[in-house]
């Protein structure tokens, strides 16, 4: 009888190992995002990343990651980023997994040159998590 999971062979250790690694320069996830922004309010240190909701200033309002910056991606310029630490790493989300405004945002960092990982799962991971979100500008 076919079976979908073992039709195709599982790839070899050193390429799984390759794959989830390199996932892993690429994306982070909501409970991750959230342990380090705690993390960093427990601390004095400042935080080494900015997370960025690259939503419409209305949904934003409506409810965001608190801590989060409200910048969509289309505004995103060499001009504007500039105006952030050297060096820092940004965290880009939008509305969830259906959306890829995250994946926008991500490609403009990374033309402009600029350390970024994109949130899976969104806003509609975060509240999946149990997280609750802050509203307002």
């Amino acid at each position: 009888m076919p079976n979908p999971i073992t039709d195709i062979p599982a790839a070899a250790s050193d390429r799984a190992l390759a794959h989830f690694s390199a996932l892993l320069e690429f994306e982070t996830d909501c409970w991750d995002t959230h342990a380090a922004l705690e993390a960093a309010r427990a601390s004095d240190a400042p935080a080494d990343f900015v997370v960025l909701d690259v939503r419409a200033p209305a949904l934003f309002e409506a409810g965001h990651v608190p801590g989060a910056q409200n910048l969509p991606h289309g505004k995103m310029t060499a001009r504007r980023m500039a105006e952030f630490p050297a060096g820092i790493t940004f965290v880009v989300y939008c509305a969830g997994p259906h959306c890829n405004g995250a994946d926008k945002a991500a490609v403009r960092l990374a033309r402009l040159g600029l350390p970024v990982k994109r949130m899976i799962g969104g806003v509609t991971g975060w509240i999946d998590e149990g997280f609750d979100l802050a509203s307002g500008a």
